[in-house]
């Protein structure tokens, strides 16, 4: 694409073969950039890749894997070349919902690698080949809004994400000096192949979208894109450190409320 926001950049995606990570590939792509499409599930990577046609390149990795990294940056050094924005997408609230003393170690390590290690793993093995790079590049992680709010019976994921808000942050002002960039984005009530929002509802519920979501309704993986991609470009060539929350409104308008029946909702039917 002639006069993109990207043209001539190369981006690594992970979790790229579908939900906002298959949005973001989507984005880039159109606005001229060549992506490495990482992805656990082989098929929605190749997917995702061949919707993109030559732009992107599959690559079908594990990154909660420790030495994920390097393998995966360096596959993107030896198809394109050069990476100049990486997009640390993976994540997962983990499995059903249950008290924090009930919680095992297991179950912490397990969502420190999906949602935390994988971020560590990926920025340190970019860091040395953007600093080598005249032009520097940009580190964008994908976090949620409850970084910033509570889930309750979800702790040690909302502290997991969390982390990435201090994380991102750090690193901003570390290799600022050096034309690297470091940003997160904060997603919320937004439709992914983890939380299908529509398939879920009543038509009751959908007569309470408004009142859940001050824009409306709910968010699609282009909004998620749109925002990645102003991220990775020299739209934001003053920003670093900062998170961008895209929620249509919620954070700023409520969070989580209990029910009749003693669990947690954010979608309350009587709000």
């Amino acid at each position: 694409m002639a006069d993109g926001m990207l043209d001539e950049k190369v981006a690594v995606v992970t979790g790229g073969g579908g939900g906002i990570g298959r949005g973001i590939t989507q984005r880039f792509v159109a606005e001229g950039a060549r992506v490495l499409v990482v992805d656990i599930d082989g098929a929605r990577a190749a997917e995702s890749a061949s919707a993109a046609g030559d732009a992107a390149l599959a690559c079908v990795i594990d990154v909660r894997e420790r030495g994920s990294g390097e393998t995966v940056i360096g596959t993107a050094l030896d198809a394109f070349g050069r990476v100049d924005v990486l997009v640390n997408n993976v994540g997962h609230y983990g499995g059903g919902r249950k008290p924090f003393h009930e919680s095992t170690d297991d179950e912490w390590d397990d969502l420190y690698r999906v949602n935390l290690a994988h971020v560590f793993q990926c920025s340190r093995a970019v860091l040395p080949v953007m600093l080598g790079q005249d032009t520097g590049g940009v580190v964008i992680n994908v976090s949620t809004i409850e970084a910033f709010r509570a889930i309750p019976t979800r702790a040690v994921y909302s502290a997991f994400k969390t982390a990435i808000t201090g994380f991102t942050r750090s690193l901003a002002v570390e290799y600022a000096r050096h034309g690297i960039r470091v940003n997160a984005i904060a997603p919320d009530v937004t439709e992914t192949l983890q939380v299908p929002y529509s398939k879920w509802l009543t038509p009751e519920d959908e007569a309470l979208i408004p009142a859940w979501v001050p824009l409306g309704r709910f968010g699609q993986p282009a909004d998620v894109a749109g925002v990645a991609a102003f991220l990775a470009s020299d739209l934001s060539a003053f920003v670093t450190g900062t998170t961008i929350h895209v929620d249509g409104g919620t954070f700023a308008s409520g969070g989580w409320f209990p029910t009749e029946e003693g669990g947690w909702t954010n979608r309350p039917r009587r709000p």
